[in-house]
């Protein structure tokens, strides 16, 4: 993204953090090719024929977005780090509700860390994409609860496909700390779900 974009950006962030009317709607042309981007990336990991498009996600979440008055946006990758974290709860919320109807609320059975591979999750039935996700979103909260930042930096990474240095600078940290807590991170959702699949 050049640079006047990204400036643009942030100085409408720093309009909806002031309160500035209408700036929510001044903002979201300048980043709706991003969220899209985010929401393609989160979607990648359903199979095509899911019922939210990549479209209903980005809106879906722009109106969870508009409802967070108190947020500071300071910049662009804290926004977009907010909006993958947003975007993460519709899908849930989305699993949450595919699963009540199939199996009237019953408790997901667990799964493997081999089927969380985006190029594999595609493959699945909807009732086993479900799981998945509903899976690793429970380890995600059980790991926030051990090391927040771990988790943020899966989230960033993996449901918001943001780069490592984004990433960064998102959580305020060194690109070095990320690409640790990626290795930690992963080893330690993969031993999780390993024992909830055992």
């Amino acid at each position: 993204m050049e640079a006047a974009a990204q400036h643009a950006i942030t100085e409408a962030l720093g309009e909806v953090r002031d309160g500035v009317p209408g700036a929510m709607d001044r903002l979201v042309p300048l980043v709706y090719a991003d969220l899209s981007r985010i929401a393609h990336r989160q979607l990648g990991l359903e199979a095509p024929g899911h019922t939210l498009s990549t479209t209903a996600l980005v809106h879906e979440a722009y109106l969870r977005l508009v409802d967070q008055t108190r947020a500071r946006w300071e910049d662009r990758v804290q926004f977009f780090a907010v909006a993958a974290h947003v975007m993460r709860r519709v899908l849930i919320d989305h699993a949450r509700r595919y699963q009540a109807a199939r199996r009237g609320g019953a408790r997901p059975r667990p799964v493997s860390l081999d089927a969380i591979d985006s190029a594999d999750v595609a493959s699945l039935a909807a009732g086993e994409r479900a799981e998945v996700l509903l899976a690793l979103d429970d380890a995600l909260e059980r790991l926030a609860v051990l090391d927040g930042r771990q988790a943020r930096v899966v989230e960033c990474r993996f449901f918001g496909g943001l780069t490592t240095e984004e990433t960064a600078q998102a959580l305020g940290v060194t690109t070095r700390t990320v690409e640790r807590d990626w290795v930690k991170a992963r080893g330690w959702l993969y031993q999780e779900l390993r024992n909830d699949a055992g």
